[in-house]
């Protein structure tokens, strides 16, 4: 099998999940609605737990496949992606999953890795929403599984936020001879700091890079324009840079859509996570129905 092959197959595989359960925890059905009240203003906390539990069960899940005998998928753990395919097919093939508790609504997943380690395609990103069967207990269930790859994901946040002089979007420096663990692969986001005088200046300066100057590239000569700008302008680091719920990936948001469509238990998870979001409203009427 080709890296490639390998890759389809697993992504193919994961996106059939859609709807199963994933056997790693379950919260017990609440007795009374004072109880089911309370879990639905905390059932939330679970999702960095059950996160973490999906993206550990996804090797368990795929190396239930026939790979004939190539190798193994293996999580990395710090490491990128999170799963990866061990055997003697190169380039190796990659998975990143991401999961993502719909009821929150904002996808807060970052994704920072640069879009020049992507060139052989052999990396996918993996999108897992989950829910708890019934809404605020149960196992979690999966509502829908996207895959994509992390090169169109990159592409996609680069030409997004890349905004100069307003947004810069910088590369990460060369590390290759470091060890692997201090190898930096992840692109950062810069916004504009300065005066209203300041960024006429500096638009006239990015002016003159040519017709192309607002494209991002991660050409070491582009990367070192960008660099110019900002030592001679104040700019801050943004934290919320990369969020994937932000990125503007058109199949992406299609998927998000989706979901927040989804109708479960005689609402949509939209209007769910208005019911559970709203602190002055009686919510007995509705999680009865879940009881």
């Amino acid at each position: 099998m080709t890296s490639n092959e390998i890759l389809e197959k697993a992504s193919n595989y994961l996106e059939s999940l859609t709807g199963s359960t994933i056997p790693v925890l379950e919260v017990f059905k609440p007795e009374d609605l004072e109880y089911a009240t309370h879990l639905s203003k905390v059932i939330s906390k679970l999702s960095p737990l059950v996160g973490n539990m999906i993206e550990y069960n996804v090797c368990q899940i795929l190396n239930k496949l026939d790979w004939e005998n190539e190798g193994l998928w293996v999580r990395q753990d710090p490491g990128f992606p999170d799963t990866i395919f061990k055997g003697t097919v190169e380039p190796i093939p990659g998975i990143e999953i991401k999961t993502w508790f719909p009821l929150a609504t904002e996808i807060t997943a970052r994704f920072k890795d640069s879009v020049k380690f992507f060139n052989e395609e052999q990396t996918n990103v993996a999108l897992v929403a989950w829910l708890p069967e019934f809404i605020i207990y149960g196992k979690p269930r999966l509502i829908g599984i996207w895959v994509g790859t992390a090169k169109s994901l990159a592409e996609a946040r680069d030409n997004h936020y890349h905004n100069p002089p307003d947004y810069l979007v910088f590369e990460p420096e060369d590390t290759s001879g470091r060890t692997q663990n201090l190898q930096q692969t992840n692109t950062n986001g810069y916004k504009f700091q300065g005066s209203t005088e300041e960024f006429k200046v500096a638009e006239e300066e990015v002016k003159g890079w040519g017709k192309d100057s607002k494209q991002f590239s991660h050409d070491a000569e582009y990367q070192a324009k960008l660099k110019q700008l900002m030592g001679k302008y104040n700019y801050r680091l943004d934290t919320n840079f990369a969020k994937i719920d932000r990125i503007q990936h058109g199949d992406l948001e299609e998927f998000k859509n989706k979901i927040l469509e989804l109708e479960i238990h005689g609402y949509s998870i939209k209007e769910w996570s208005k019911i559970i979001a709203d602190e002055e409203k009686d919510i007995t009427e509705y999680l009865n129905k879940l009881l």
